[in-house]
């Protein structure tokens, strides 16, 4: 791992800043910060707007641009899960690390991680191993404090899509799922390096392009090209049911914070809610269907996302239309639809405690925001 010590200004973790400026003491108590927006030149400081924006985190400014890191597209891009930090993969085989806050450092790259395209990544519990998995069929951990590769697992023949973690009778289990049709569950702590836990399989031959895990880690949900979530019991290895409602491939799966309710979304442009608890009047499921973002012509597997400092209350993903799209869960309405990359944006994660939303595209570049600030990506 390479360890960037001092980034330049105008390279990685430079911050947007439309002149930003703290006009006194107060209003840095107040974490409020005055933007100047020239209207009519920049030097013209007599014709400049002036508005006050109620800072909402800890980042440098409203909007913080993460750039210059990878030479490839981003295919994902998560917060650990103290907040702290958080990490970027990309088709260039590399993986980047960052300070979430100020000066939001590029402080390492891992390169050459895998010998293909980087697919997805997920922190272990306790932020100190990375997992992630390639387009030739393994799964790797590696330790964030040197650095250093700690397991390689030939884990699907062909592309692993997506990645979960989850703590399931006190011991962390990965899951997995990959274009062979099949998802799987790895135990790392275990001496049979080589072998699954577990194996789900229904046969059909159908790659299998989004895993998540329930809150109990006791079923697993996989979504693939059949356009159809099935539902898995981990002591069983058997479907206890299949949610339906999607007419395109699943691009990406992740449960509320509550562990109620599971949002989907698919090639076929529809995020789609569904009710997860153990007990549904419904028997379709479903909880809301929200329309809005593109997913485009380019069939990549975007990933969604749900905001985790206020339980759950909005969902968010992003689409074809180089934009992202954030709808309140409760009415069903789209909140926000945020600019700001050049290319389809193929990942969104929100920090653990904090109403901050980071966002990763095909442009190579990441943007770090305050949903809740006036000022919007």
């Amino acid at each position: 791992m390479s360890v960037r010590k001092s980034p330049p200004p105008s390279g990685p973790g430079s911050a947007i800043i439309k002149r930003a400026r703290v006009e006194d003491e107060d209003d840095e108590n107040n974490n409020t910060m005055t933007m100047t927006v020239a209207s009519s030149g920049e030097g013209q400081r007599k014709n400049a707007l002036i508005r006050s924006v109620k800072r909402t985190s800890g980042l440098e400014a409203p909007i913080v641009s993460l750039t210059g890191a990878h030479g490839g597209e981003i295919t994902a891009c998560k917060f650990d899960p103290s907040g702290q930090t958080l990490a970027a993969c990309s088709v260039d085989r590399s993986i980047s690390l960052w300070k979430t806050y100020p000066p939001h450092d590029n402080y390492g790259i891992i390169p050459n991680v895998h010998k293909t395209a980087i697919l997805d990544i997920a922190y272990s519990l306790d932020s100190e191993t990375i997992y992630s998995g390639s387009a030739d069929g393994t799964l790797l951990s590696t330790d964030l404090r040197t650095g250093s590769r700690i397991t390689k697992y030939s884990a699907h023949y062909g592309p692993l899509n997506s990645i979960a973690v989850t703590i399931s009778g006190g011991r962390e289990l990965v899951l997995t799922g990959g274009d062979d049709g099949i998802a799987r569950v790895w135990d790392f702590s275990l001496d049979s390096k080589q072998n699954p836990v577990a194996e789900f399989d229904d046969e059909r031959d159908c790659p299998a392009t989004a895993v998540e895990w329930s809150r109990d880690g006791n079923q697993c949900f996989v979504g693939g090209v059949d356009n159809e979530v099935k539902v898995w019991d981990l002591r069983s290895s058997t479907i206890l049911y299949t949610l339906r409602g999607h007419t395109d491939t699943i691009c990406s799966l992740s449960l509320s914070p509550s562990g109620d309710y599971l949002g989907t979304y698919g090639l076929d442009s529809l995020l789609i809610i569904y009710d997860v608890k153990p007990f549904s009047s419904d028997p379709m499921r479903v909880y809301r269907s929200l329309s809005g973002a593109p997913a485009g012509f380019e069939s990549s597997l975007i990933k969604l996302a749900w905001t985790k400092h206020d339980n759950g209350s909005r969902i968010a993903v992003g689409g074809g239309d180089r934009s992202v799209t954030v709808w309140d869960v409760d009415t069903g309405k789209i909140a926000y639809k945020l600019p700001g990359h050049k290319g389809t944006v193929t990942a969104v994660d929100f920090h653990p405690r904090e109403p901050i939303i980071l966002t990763g595209s095909k442009d190579s570049n990441m943007l770090l925001g305050e949903l809740d600030a006036t000022e919007a990506l």
